[in-house]
C-alpha cells in the first residue's frame, strides 16, 4: 500500500518511560534489544512519547498513523486525548487522527504499553514467557513494545482502506477495495495498471469490485518474477486518494497428492526462518538485512522460505515478490488453550490475508504449529481438534488461492498438505522413518517434547482425516551438534527424503543460529559456519545424487574400503525435461572441497543414467578402488556435453566400534 509521496516516517528517538525512569528509545526496535537503547527484560509497561508535524500541504485531507507491530497492548493518545487502542503483539493496525491534529502544527503522541511476562494464554510465539511456557527450551529473548515502523500518511477524504488484489487467472487480475472516510456509497473508484483501466462498482456499504484484463500477461514465477503495480484512484467530490499495490500472476494448486506452480509440477526446497537479528530481536536493523537473509536462502539452494510463527515486515514479503523466493507465511501462537486463547489467534487471520495476501511469493498459509496453543494434545480433546479446524475454516473462507496447513507437524484435522516434523540423529533411523511415512506403512514416530518427554505423535489428529490422496511433505527437520555435524546430517537426510517420490517438498531448520539455538546453517550475525567441505546448494538444488548407504558418522561415512567395490548412485531431478549423463568418482585427500571441472579426474564412470522428472532413477553401480587410507570419494553427474548436473561425497576413515570411543572420551 505505497502512498510514499504522502507519507511521514515517524523511527527514530522517542522519549521513553518507564518504572527504571526516563530515558530516550530507538524506535522501532523492541525495548529488550541493544539497537532501542533500552536493553530491559521483564519490564510489563512502558510509555512512549514525541511531538509530531504534519505539512501544511496536507491540510484538507485525512491523516492516518499506522503502526507495523506493537506487542502486546497500546493506548494511543494525541495531546491527551485517546485516539485508539489495539490489542495483538504482530498485527499492523491504523488510527484515522484526522480529527486529533491540524496540519502544520505541533502535536504531543503517546503510545502506552502493556507487555505481560506471563504470555502463555497471549500471541507471543517464541517469546519467552514468566512462568514459562511448554516450550520454554526453544524460547527467546521477548520482543515488547514497538518493534515495526511507525508512519503517518495523508489520504483522500475518501480513500481506499484495503486493496485485495488475486492474479490468479493468468489472464487478468481480480480487484476489490475497502472505502473508508466520508462518503465510501457509491464512490467512484478506478484501478489502473500500465495502460490498462477500469472503473470499478461501488457499493453502498464503500466495497468496490472489478477486474483488470492484461492485453499480454507475464506470470510471475521464481525465475521470472514480474510485479504488476496496480494504482487504485478514489474521486470523491474535489477530494483524490491515489494508492499503490503491488501482486503478481501466480497460481499454486493441490492435485491429489502434487503440488503445481503456475501448472507446473512443483518441489519444496525450503528452510526455516525465524527472523532474529542479534542486537535487534525480531526487528531486521536495516534493508539490507531482509534482502540478505533471502539471498542467502537462494545461494543455498532454496526455493521456499518459512517465516516461523511471525508477520514478518511487508518490506521483507515485497522483496520476496521481486527476488522471487517462495514464502510459507504463519502467525504467531500462544501456548495454552482456552477459548479466549483460540479466539486470540484466530483474530489475527484476517488481518494477515488482508496485510499480506496480494504478495504472490506466498504460496502457502501456515496457522498453528505443533499443537502450540493446543496444549500439545489435538487427539485428547474434541475442543482442540475444533480449535484447529474452525481456524482452517476462518482462513479459507476469506483466501482459497493457497493450501493451508491447521497444525504444522502432526495431527491434522482439517489441511490441504500432510506435513511432518521430525528430528532424529540416527541416520539408519531416519531413514526407515521416512520411507515407512512414504511408503504408507506408519504414521507415527517419536516426539521429544521435552527432556524425559518422548511422546509418539501421529499425521493424523482424526480417524476421519485422509491417509492418502493430500500431499505429503516435510516442513522441520535437522540435527547434529556441531556445525559439521549439522552439515552431514544436511548431505544424508535431505538425500533421504529425495528418494521417495511421493514427498512433495521439505523445509531444513534452519537458515540462522537463534540465541542458544545453534540449529542455523549460518551463525546468529549471518557469518558462515565450517560445513566441511559441503556446499548446501549441493543437497538442496533440483537435480541431486543419492547414495546407496547408510553413513556411519560425521567424518566417517564409510570404512577405508581394503579391496575393490562398488557404490551405489540415483539420481533425483525436479526438471521440466529428462537429464542424461554419467556419474564419475575419484579419491582425493579427506576434507578437501569439490575443484572445477577442469581441475577433475575421474577415477572410474558409470554408465548412461537417464533421471525422468519427479521420479528418481534407478541405481547404477560405479567402480571405486581402495584409496589407502582416508580419503574423500567425490561423485558427481555430468552430461553428454560435460556440464556438471549434480555433485556429492562420501568420507571413508576407519570407524571405531562405540564402545572404543566411549572410552576414549572418559580418559581425555
Amino acid at each position: 500500500m505505497d502512498r510514499s509521496d504522502r507519507w511521514l516516517c515517524l523511527n527514530g528517538t522517542w522519549d521513553f518511560e518507564s518504572i527504571d525512569g526516563t530515558a530516550s528509545i530507538v524506535v522501532p526496535f523492541a525495548w529488550e534489544t541493544e539497537a532501542s537503547g533500552i536493553s530491559r527484560t521483564w519490564l510489563e509497561r512502558a510509555t512512549y512519547r514525541r511531538s509530531i508535524s504534519t505539512p501544511s500541504s496536507w491540510a484538507g485531507s485525512r491523516i492516518v498513523l499506522s503502526f507495523g507491530a506493537v506487542w502486546h497492548r497500546a493506548i494511543v493518545s494525541i495531546d491527551g486525548r485517546l485516539v485508539g487502542e489495539h490489542v495483538g503483539g504482530y498485527t499492523s493496525f491504523e488510527i484515522d487522527i484526522t480529527d486529533h491534529v491540524t496540519p502544520g502544527r505541533d502535536a504531543e503522541l503517546v503510545v502506552e504499553v502493556e507487555a505481560p511476562a506471563d504470555k502463555r494464554s497471549l500471541i507471543h510465539g517464541k517469546q519467552r514467557s514468566v512462568p514459562r511456557d511448554d516450550y520454554d527450551g526453544v524460547s527467546f529473548t521477548p520482543t515488547s513494545g514497538i518493534w515495526q515502523s511507525v508512519w503517518i500518511e495523508a489520504r483522500g477524504r475518501t480513500y481506499a482502506e484495503l486493496v485485495e488484489l488475486r492474479g490468479d487467472s493468468r489472464t487478468g487480475i481480480d480487484v476489490s477495495v475497502r472505502l473508508a472516510g466520508d462518503a465510501v456509497a457509491g464512490a467512484a473508484v478506478t484501478a489502473r495498471i500500465e495502460d490498462v483501466a477500469v472503473t470499478l462498482t461501488t457499493d453502498a456499504g464503500g466495497l468496490a469490485s472489478g477486474r483488470l484484463e492484461l492485453r499480454t500477461p507475464r506470470v510471475w514465477s521464481p525465475t521470472d518474477p514480474y510485479l504488476y503495480r496496480v494504482e487504485i484512484i478514489t474521486e470523491v467530490g474535489g477530494s483524490t486518494d491515489r494508492v499503490i499495490a503491488s501482486t503478481g500472476l501466480r497460481t499454486i494448486e493441490v492435485r491429489g497428492e502434487e503440488l503445481y506452480l503456475n501448472g507446473e509440477r512443483f518441489y519444496m526446497r525450503g528452510v526455516l526462518d525465524q527472523g532474529y537479528w542479534p542486537d535487534t530481536g525480531l526487528t531486521a536493523p536495516d534493508d539490507d538485512a531482509l534482502v540478505g537473509d533471502l539471498q542467502l536462502a537462494r545461494e543455498f539452494g532454496f526455493n521456499l522460505v518459512r517465516k516461523h510463527l511471525k508477520f514478518e515486515e511487508p518490506r521483507w514479503l515485497h522483496h520476496a515478490d521481486r527476488l522471487g523466493m517462495l514464502v510459507w507465511a504463519e502467525p504467531a501462537c500462544p501456548s495454552r488453550f482456552s477459548e479466549e486463547a483460540a479466539a486470540a489467534f484466530e483474530a489475527q487471520i484476517v488481518p494477515m490475508v488482508e496485510r499480506d495476501g496480494n504478495h504472490p511469493s506466498i504460496i502457502v498459509w501456515g496457522l498453528y504449529n505443533e499443537e502450540w496453543g493446543l496444549d500439545w494434545d489435538i487427539p485428547g480433546s474434541r475442543d482442540r481438534a475444533a480449535a484447529a479446524a474452525h481456524a482452517y475454516d476462518v482462513l479459507a473462507e476469506i483466501d482459497r488461492t493457497r493450501p493451508i496447513v491447521e497444525n504444522s507437524g502432526w495431527a491434522h484435522v482439517r489441511s490441504d498438505l500432510v506435513d511432518w516434523h521430525y528430528y532424529e540423529p540416527d541416520p539408519a533411523i531416519w531413514a526407515r522413518h521416512v520411507a515407512d511415512l512414504a511408503a504408507g506403512r506408519e504414521h507415527e514416530w517419536p516426539v521429544k517434547l521435552g527432556p524425559d518427554f518422548v511422546v509418539d505423535k501421529s499425521l493424523y489428529g482424526s480417524e476421519e482425516f485422509p491417509r492418502t490422496g493430500k500431499p505429503i511433505l516435510n516442513s522441520e527437520f535437522g540435527e547434529g551438534f556441531t556445525s559439521l555435524e549439522r552439515a552431514w546430517h544436511v548431505r544424508w537426510q535431505t538425500q533421504e527424503l529425495r528418494r521417495h517420490d511421493r514427498f512433495a517438498g521439505y523445509v531444513y531448520t534452519e537458515l540462522a543460529d537463534v540465541e542458544h539455538e545453534a540449529a542455523g546453517l549460518v551463525a546468529s550475525d549471518r557469518r558462515r559456519k565450517d560445513w566441511g567441505g559441503l556446499a548446501p546448494a549441493d543437497s538442496n538444488a533440483s537435480t541431486v545424487l543419492i547414495v546407496d548407504l547408510v553413513p556411519a558418522r560425521a567424518g566417517a561415512d564409510i570404512d577405508v574400503p581394503e579391496s575393490p567395490s562398488t557404490i551405489g548412485v540415483r539420481v533425483s531431478h525436479h526438471g521440466r525435461d529428462a537429464v542424461t549423463g554419467e556419474i564419475h568418482v575419484a579419491w582425493v585427500e579427506s576434507g578437501r572441497p569439490f575443484a572445477t571441472m577442469a581441475m577433475l579426474k575421474a577415477d572410474a564412470s558409470s554408465e548412461q543414467v537417464t533421471a525422468h522428472p519427479f521420479a528418481v532413477s534407478d541405481a547404477v553401480e560405479v567402480a571405486i578402488q581402495p584409496p589407502g587410507g582416508p580419503a574423500r570419494l567425490l561423485i558427481w553427474l555430468t552430461s553428454p556435453d560435460g556440464e556438471m548436473l549434480a555433485r556429492t561425497f562420501v568420507d571413508a576413515a576407519p570407524i571405531e566400534p562405540p564402545n572404543r570411543r566411549g572410552a576414549r572420551s572418559a580418559a581425555l
